[in-house]
């Protein structure tokens, strides 16, 4: 099998054997990626994100990012925009080398092909990042909200209840204390008056 593969790739054009080790190094570094992605080792802030202002004509605003530089503009030139563009060279040249005999032509193409990866796994990312943030929500801005009581918050901070609150579209259960000399019941309507955690706010009977 080994013998096979080198005999088939030295049977190979030079420029040709290029665009091969291009297109397989960068598929196998993309798919790596993938997977640490998808089994949550890839961080969705740090590692996924591609830096800068990326202005492709798409709209196309990303910030922070696994950048190779910090430097405003130049964070699009991210280690994960690079594997994209080499991996549209690689396999831009693999595919059309049958199709375009100009070596110079053809490298340009590749190039474009890979720029086209690029704007097309940014515009991939951006909707990704859409739908991330529309499942998202910041307790901070449940304050001042009227809010339904889902289990009895007993009076005078004597113990949590839980209350409901809909943030983007999505019903939340956060837990609720009180400093009323009352319990509120469930199903009463209530006012969230400050947050006095990351997943418990104070509340008071409207």
């Amino acid at each position: 099998m080994t013998n096979a593969f080198y005999e088939w790739y030295n049977a190979l054009p030079s420029p040709l054997q290029v665009y091969w080790v291009i297109a397989l190094i960068t598929s196998l570094v993309f798919l790596i990626q993938m997977v640490l992605t998808f089994i949550g080792i890839g961080d969705a802030d740090s590692d996924m994100d591609f830096g800068g202002d990326a202005d492709f004509g798409g709209d196309a605003d990303f910030s922070d990012g696994d950048t190779l530089d910090t430097g405003g503009a130049m964070q699009l030139f991210t280690i994960r925009n690079l594997i994209n563009f080499l991996l549209g060279l690689g396999w831009g040249g693999v595919c059309l080398y049958s199709v375009i005999p100009n070596t110079i032509v053809l490298s340009l193409v590749a190039i474009l092909v890979g720029l086209l990866f690029v704007y097309i796994f940014l515009i991939i990312y951006k909707q990704l990042r859409k739908l991330e943030r529309n499942g998202a929500y910041h307790i901070d801005d449940c304050v001042g909200q009227t809010v339904d009581v889902y289990l009895t918050v007993p009076a005078s901070r004597s113990g949590k209840g839980k209350v409901q609150i809909s943030f983007s579209g999505s019903v939340q259960e956060l837990a609720a204390l009180t400093d009323s000399e009352e319990p509120l019941r469930s199903g009463s309507k209530v006012r969230v008056l400050e947050i006095i955690d990351s997943t418990t706010v104070l509340v008071e009977k409207l």
